[in-house]
């Protein structure tokens, strides 16, 4: 125990007054070339921004490019800035949005430009958050980058079309950061383990810790290695607590023969030392993160949902999608993905009203009908109740037979009537109840419908010049079959006349 707190502490300044506390995990393991970087392989290969703007591959003919590195939290922003800052000739600035305004920038491009000229650096303006700048803000940035005062190197974890002035997008490239791939934590974190900067090999961790580790960090590198810090000082705790409070010692079972006839404790290591249910040897002296260390320190995932930015409408496009394509295990999916992140289960229920007319419309008349009930249940119920009516109602619309066909009829009704067609209403279907109407011609020669057989009347109901348009064509799924067989014979009815048929 002792030599584990050595190792971790050899680094630091202590004194008996103060301790100054220790970087964190994700800090010291911070990559520190372009070889250490884990994931984002698409923007490291030979020759790329990347590589160059790090004194890898070199300058090149046209020099260092300012980036704006747009990605969700974790994945390598803030690394790669000062990765890039590492090259030979550079000086490094880090500002956030969050704290600096357009004095701080003019301040670092006139020190910038200094540099250049007095002393040949190049200053690398590492800028967090940029999309908490306004515009203004994002102006007094323009005449650096444009003039290579500095090399920008803007972060965020928003759409930069959206937050980022055209101005500043177009002198910079636009890198898109993926969410690290499990095989890529998984490595972080071992190597976390292993390296002198974290835990020096004092520590071990069982696979299936390791497993659930990776699963709950939802490849967000710098949320693995804090959750690794906090599970192995559970860990510590644990084996501190059992170290003052030993179990008594257990009387030595006989050893079992196996089916070879070798004993379990002969046949328990590859090189014959005894194993554990863990996978480790049973004489491995070092702390020992469990899964239930790991649990302990992090027991929910988190979920990367910001209800006013791209996973919003990413995940509420998703669901649509899915529930349009008849999905209902993935539409499930991404409604307990909304709810759990915290969305408003109001907005799911009139997303799911809009997909019950415009997916699935006549096919199944009734998915409507739940899913507005649903709705009303909602307002009515509140979470975490409210999840079960969702879920009711997304089940209902995403097995229903679908048709656009209502959906594609009134877009095209609206299409006629922007561009100007249907001239007038007919003079029989005009209002006749007034004084003078009938003078004026308005409902001579109406046919009341209920007059007629099967209260269906030949008579033109249609402008002149939309006489025989059909804007509602029924498809063939549910129960649009039968309206479409229905509505045909309908048609010959009211059209007869206009058909040439008697």
């Amino acid at each position: 125990m002792n030599d584990l707190l050595s190792a971790l502490d050899d680094d630091e300044e202590n004194n008996d007054e103060y301790v100054r506390p220790r970087a964190p995990l994700a800090v010291r393991m911070r990559p520190r070339s372009v070889e250490e970087l884990v994931g984002q392989q698409h923007l490291l290969k030979p020759g790329s921004p990347l590589r160059q703007l790090a004194g890898v591959d070199g300058p090149g003919p046209s020099g260092p490019s300012s980036i704006i590195l747009w990605g969700p939290p974790g994945t390598g922003k803030t690394t790669i800035a000062h990765v890039i800052a590492r090259a030979p000739g550079r000086r490094f600035v880090e500002l956030s949005a969050i704290t600096a305004g357009v004095k701080d920038v003019r301040r670092v491009m006139d020190q910038a430009l200094e540099d250049r000229d007095l002393r040949g650096l190049t200053t690398v303006l590492f800028l967090d958050e940029i999309h908490r700048f306004n515009k203004a803000q994002q102006d007094a940035l323009l005449p650096g980058v444009e003039n290579r005062w500095v090399v920008l190197v803007a972060a965020t974890t928003e759409n930069p079309s959206f937050s980022v002035v055209s101005p500043l997008l177009s002198r910079s490239l636009l890198l898109t950061l993926r969410p690290l791939e499990e095989s890529d934590v998984a490595g972080l974190i071992t190597r976390a383990l292993e390296d002198p900067r974290g835990f020096n090999d004092e520590l071990v961790m069982d696979l299936t810790a390791l497993d659930h580790l990776v699963r709950m960090a939802g490849g967000d590198a710098r949320r693995a290695l804090t959750a690794l810090e906090a599970a192995a000082g559970v860990a510590w705790s644990a084996a501190d607590a059992q170290s003052q409070n030993p179990e008594p010692a257990e009387p030595a079972a006989e050893a079992e023969e196996t089916e070879s006839g070798d004993t379990a404790a002969e046949s328990g290591g590859e090189d014959g030392s005894a194993a554990d249910a863990g996978g480790l040897p049973v004489e491995d002296q070092r702390i020992r993160i469990t899964l239930e260390h790991t649990e302990r320190a992090m027991d929910a995932a988190v979920q990367r949902y910001d209800k006013a930015g791209d996973q919003h409408y990413d995940i509420i496009s998703a669901f649509i999608k899915s529930v349009r394509g008849s999905d209902v295990d993935a539409a499930l999916h991404y409604l307990a993905k909304m709810l759990e992140a915290g969305e408003d289960p109001r907005f799911i229920a009139r997303r799911i009203m809009i997909s019950a007319s415009e997916d699935i419309g006549m096919a199944d008349p009734t998915a409507l009908q739940t899913a507005v009930a649903a709705a009303q249940a909602v307002q009515l119920i509140g979470m975490p109740e409210a999840r079960i009516i969702l879920g009711h109602a997304v089940v209902h619309v995403a097995t229903a037979p679908k048709s656009n066909a209502a959906y594609n009829g009134i877009n095209e009704a609206v299409a006629d009537v922007r561009a100007g067609r249907g001239r007038g209403v007919p003079m029989h279907l005009r209002d006749a109840h007034y004084a003078g109407a009938q003078q004026l011609g308005h409902g001579k020669g109406y046919i009341y419908s209920h007059d007629s057989p099967h209260s269906i009347a030949t008579q033109q109901y249609a402008p002149d010049d939309l006489q025989g348009v059909d804007y509602y064509r029924p498809t063939t799924n549910g129960a649009e079959r039968l309206i479409g067989e229905r509505l045909e014979r309908i048609r010959d009815i009211i059209r007869a006349k206009f058909r040439g048929k008697k």
